[in-house]
């Protein structure tokens, strides 16, 4: 690894910006120290998050996916560590592929930790990403910003999320540190953290603590937590009125538009930007990423 350059590539989704480092053959190991490196925004390229592009079948994880999905999601957070899923990291991901021209315009699958997601490319831009049905853990749960505390909805879209609706967005403070909450037992590896407010009819604006990565610009799966909150909380759910709802989901880095359907399946729909690519400094990588 240290012998040669990385190629990588930069892209964003509603400003939730990602690192891409193509590896088909899972031939470059991605420890926790690189990966931080790579996602810090003074020494490194900067992101909220490395995507790891491989093809299912070189990995371990997903080997028994390849007849499903090709390509493999490997994501990992700015810390390092790994996550289950990212909304957005899917529709850059899905971009990318398109880009290098691993796939058409169309549907195609890609595998993550949190299953397989059926995407569809746009030739427009946008990219819809089947993001599989909520689950909505019972029990209550509070999160808290200094003194004050809300109560919030428990809901998993692949990862976990803790969706409070609050009065104004600055009521989720500055977001540099996670939030706490309760009980500790609903979240034992912690948790996304939303704070939400109404901007109209079926339309929110949100602000979000991702596990791992702090504020960020844009949380897809956030969305999706949000949207189904909204529609629980708004007494429309889908499995009981027989009609899919859409919710507009307003996010600092931009928009997405989120539809439930009868069935529990949840669509993103989004944009996804490549920005640029390159290659790393080899003496960068063996003094600083894989040191």
């Amino acid at each position: 690894m240290t012998h040669r350059t990385l190629s990588f590539l930069k892209g964003h989704g509603t400003e939730n910006d990602f690192v891409i480092v193509p590896d088909p053959d899972n031939a470059i190991d991605l420890p926790v120290t690189a990966v931080a490196a790579l996602c810090d925004r003074r020494a490194g390229i900067g992101a909220d998050g490395v995507l790891h592009v491989v093809r299912s079948a070189a990995h371990p994880d997903t080997a028994h996916l390849a007849d499903e999905a090709e390509w493999f999601m490997d994501y990992r957070n700015s810390d390092g560590s790994i996550a289950e899923m990212c909304g957005n990291g899917v529709r850059v991901f899905a971009r990318y592929l398109l880009h290098a021209g691993h796939v058409e315009p169309g549907d195609l699958a890609v595998a993550t930790r949190g299953g397989v997601k059926r995407v569809h490319l746009d030739k427009s831009g946008d990219v819809t990403v089947s993001m599989g049905r909520a689950e909505l853990p019972v029990g209550d749960v509070t999160v808290s910003v200094g003194e004050r505390s809300w109560p919030a909805r428990n809901v998993n879209m692949g990862n976990p999320h803790a969706v409070a609706f609050v009065d104004s967005l600055d009521d989720a403070g500055t977001l540099y540190t996670a939030p706490p909450f309760s009980p500790a037992s609903a979240y034992p590896t912690g948790v996304n953290v939303e704070f939400v407010v109404d901007r109209g009819p079926r339309h929110v604006a949100m602000r979000v603590h991702e596990r791992g990565s702090g504020e960020t610009r844009s949380c897809g799966t956030g969305a999706c937590a949000v949207a189904v909150a909204a529609i629980r909380r708004d007494g429309v759910d889908p499995a009981v009125t027989g009609e899919p709802v859409t919710y507009t989901v307003d996010l600092p880095g931009g928009r997405l538009v989120i539809t439930e359907h009868p069935d529990g399946q949840v669509d993103m729909t989004g944009p996804a930007v490549i920005v640029a690519e390159g290659e790393l400094d080899p003496t960068w990588l063996t003094e600083t990423a894989f040191a």
